[in-house]
């Protein structure tokens, strides 16, 4: 007699497809039960551990080259742009016509996360409700870089950061671009303060406001699952919504910012190359790009060039391939870092030692400080922070300048390149001639043809009054009979009011 299974009994209501998966899905739900009773998870909680498990279905890159696109994100669209941001984002098309380029922002982002992240997407439930429930916008945007990155790959660049260097030309042309996956540079690189109390946890660090990357990379999905973890566990310290959390300014660096990115990156290293420790000596002083798994580390003179410690040099150096003008990063007045009374925030230093060492003395001895010593502090402290403000405003509009005239000067390289060559425009000449006519007459010369006629339009000495006339506005002059009279002129654009001389 032919054996049969107990499943062909059915042939019309179970296809043979759903026939061969049976049993899986029947062991599937076992375990569903068996994680329900055994650890009382909830339904939102289920859900999160079994989008993980999928997400990590697959623990390498799923492609071999680069995605040609690069990207930025900002409040508000390109075409609102001001002068400023809108230099800096042209310089990336410019250095890179082969790329495309995009900029997410603050009005299409979440639609983005819920599009890619979403269920008809890779099906993260998790990743899209932390996002919508986002208030903290330094948290968005460093987890928005990182979805970015891993759904499509490509070059990620903060919005203040200006392109130097093609990016074809970040790979030194010894590596495969087929054995990376990633590519990164050191920011800090200050081994001295590691044990340092304030200093130490960000005295070692890779640059996060630049990063390429291939697409489904385990190392920046890494990044994205301890974010959401993170997130989960601070919210429940704090006992509060994830919208409701407070985060001072190391808790984001820690969470979101470079510290969270390095802590990433150097335990994807250790996966890849199945070391136990990736020591920062590895970095330390690097003067050539280094590989490390799959994972490319530049110098620092690649991204954090010109920051004034690390040996990062300046942008002139060769080995820089960007420059960061921090101008829209603010997020730390939302978000307080210690900063003592009398001497302020140690990282004001800008990790120079004889600073830092003076910052720690000081702060150590102030306690035992009289008040009138204290108060006098406080004062000196005062003068300083004016100062420096000063002399940030100063700093500030004279790189504002270099950039305006380096423009300047690019464009006219680029207008002699052409064939044939052009001219960039000049002022007309007319505004130059009016103004030179003016002026002859402000010294008391007039054209002949003029003479006459000027000479009729002079009244009597007791009825003249003084002509003011400023940026176009016509004023009213109090006759001596009472009147009011308007004193029209027709004068030249742009040039400097005329005071007629009396008639001798």
């Amino acid at each position: 007699m032919k054996a049969t299974s107990p499943t062909s009994r059915f042939p019309a209501r179970l296809p043979k497809q759903i026939q061969r998966v049976l049993p899986i899905y029947v062991a599937l739900i076992l375990v569903v039960v068996f994680f329900w009773t055994a650890e009382s998870v909830s339904s939102f909680r289920l859900a999160v551990v079994w989008d993980r498990v999928r997400a990590y279905q697959t623990s390498s890159v799923v492609t071999t080259t680069f995605t040609r696109k690069i990207w930025q994100t900002w409040k508000i669209d390109p075409l609102e742009f001001e002068e400023r941001d809108l230099s800096r984002a042209r310089s990336w098309p410019s250095k890179n016509p082969g790329y495309r380029y995009e900029v997410l922002t603050d009005g299409n982002d979440l639609h983005y996360v819920e599009t890619n992240f979403g269920p008809a997407g890779l099906n993260r439930p998790d990743i899209v409700y932390f996002y919508k429930s986002l208030t903290a916008k330094i948290i968005k945007a460093d987890l928005l870089r990182y979805l970015i990155l891993y759904n499509e790959g490509g070059v990620y660049a903060d919005i203040d950061v200006e392109a130097l260097k093609p990016v074809d030309e970040w790979i030194p042309p010894h590596f495969d671009k087929a054995d990376l996956d990633l590519v990164i540079s050191v920011e800090i690189d200050e081994p001295t303060y590691a044990n340092h109390s304030i200093l130490g946890p960000k005295s070692q660090s890779f640059c996060q406001w630049t990063i390429m990357s291939k697409p489904r990379n385990p190392a920046i999905l890494g990044i994205i699952n301890n974010v959401i973890n993170w997130l989960t566990e601070v919210a429940r310290a704090q006992n509060v919504h994830v919208a409701e959390i407070q985060l001072n300014f190391d808790d984001v660096l820690s969470g979101t910012g470079p510290s969270a990115f390095t802590t990433a990156m150097l335990s994807e290293m250790k996966r890849q190359t199945g070391m136990k420790h990736i020591p920062w000596s590895t970095f330390h002083n690097l003067t050539e790009p280094t590989l490390v798994g799959r994972i490319l580390v530049l110098t620092v003179h690649a991204f954090a060039s010109g920051q004034g410690h690390s040996n990062s040099g300046t942008h002139d150096d060769p080995r820089a391939l960007v420059k960061h003008h921090y101008h829209a990063s603010k997020w730390p007045d939302r978000h307080p870092r210690y900063s003592h009374p009398g001497y302020g925030m140690v990282e004001e230093c800008n990790w120079k030692p004889e600073c830092v060492q003076a910052w720690d003395n000081n702060t150590a001895v102030y306690p035992t400080l009289s008040e009138e010593e204290k108060e006098k502090v406080l004062a000196a402290k005062k003068k300083v922070d004016a100062d420096r403000y000063n002399k940030e405003q100063e700093e500030r509009a004279n790189h504002e300048r270099e950039d305006r005239e380096r423009i300047d000067r690019e464009t006219r390289e680029k207008c002699e390149k052409l064939d044939p060559p052009f001219e960039m425009p000049k002022p007309e000449q007319h505004h130059d001639e009016e103004y030179h006519d003016d002026q002859n007459r402000n010294n008391g010369e007039q054209k002949p043809e003029e003479h006459e006629e000027h000479k009729e339009e002079q009244k009597p000495e007791e009825n003249k009054q003084e002509h003011q006339q400023q940026d176009g506005w016509i004023l009213l002059q109090d006759t001596p009979n009472g009147e009011n009279k308007v004193h029209k002129e027709v004068e030249p654009p742009h040039i400097a009011p005329i005071d007629p001389k009396p008639e001798t």
